[in-house]
């Protein structure tokens, strides 16, 4: 018998089923996400970024080993930021990798993730200690064992990892240039050269960043390079 689908109406996005959420739960367990949850997530040392982190006053922190986690999911996946916290919020196999089983839990947000990758870049610069090298030199027997099984997830490369963090800030750094040299022109200025300067002034330098994946960032070295030049050129 035909009839039509009227129940998307009276919607309850968090009304369940718990036989059907254990179901669900359990293909979770055997997907290549939940490997990575089991192998990575469960495995970070999260002590050793508590140098990042005043010890005596200011707010927690947030989960160091869901930000790691999700830096790692990211280029592993070369996703944009916009997409990492899209599936984060939504895509119940990307919140099983970072550990969130709950429905309605957002550990941290996109500034909260960027001020993070701020502090291991500037760590980096200041100590000379790549804090990524050591979360994968802890975590590589263990995945030994687990690969053997499961070669779906492969060893994300600690220093592509650290290298990328620091290009995004080399970029925002850029971009932040950018934008201050824009606002210092006239408004005549502006609009006609408007057209070189559009790329970057539509919206703000970290929700530019938010749109770029690692493998893009070439490119737009590349992009920028061209601007900075011609702002010599012409300026």
């Amino acid at each position: 018998m035909f009839r039509t689908n009227s129940n998307h109406i009276q919607q309850d996005i968090f009304g369940y089923d718990l036989s059907r959420m254990n179901e669900i739960y359990t293909k979770i367990q055997e997907t290549a996400e939940y490997c990575f949850y089991e192998t990575i997530f469960s495995n970070i040392d999260e002590k050793i970024f508590a140098p990042l982190f005043c010890q005596d006053n200011g707010r927690p922190n947030a989960p160091i080993n869901a930000m790691v986690s999700a830096l790692i999911l990211k280029e592993k996946s070369n996703w944009i930021y916009d997409h990492l916290f899209k599936s984060i919020e939504f895509n119940l196999l990307t919140r099983a990798a970072l550990g969130i089983f709950h429905l309605g839990d957002m550990p941290f947000n996109e500034p909260t993730l960027f001020n993070f990758q701020n502090r291991i870049k500037d760590y980096h610069t200041q100590k000379g200690i790549n804090l990524f090298e050591s979360i994968f030199n802890n975590l590589t027997k263990e995945q030994l064992k687990k690969l053997k099984l499961k070669t779906n997830i492969a060893r994300t490369d600690s220093f592509m990892l650290d290298s990328n963090i620091k290009s995004y800030g080399r970029l925002q750094l850029l971009i932040e240039v950018i934008l201050r040299i824009y606002r210092m022109l006239n408004k005549s200025d502006k609009k006609l050269f408007s057209e070189h300067f559009q790329k970057y002034t539509v919206q703000t330098s970290e929700n530019y960043m938010y749109q770029i994946k690692g493998s893009d960032l070439p490119h737009e070295f590349a992009k920028i390079t061209e601007l900075y030049y011609w702002i010599k050129s012409n300026f």
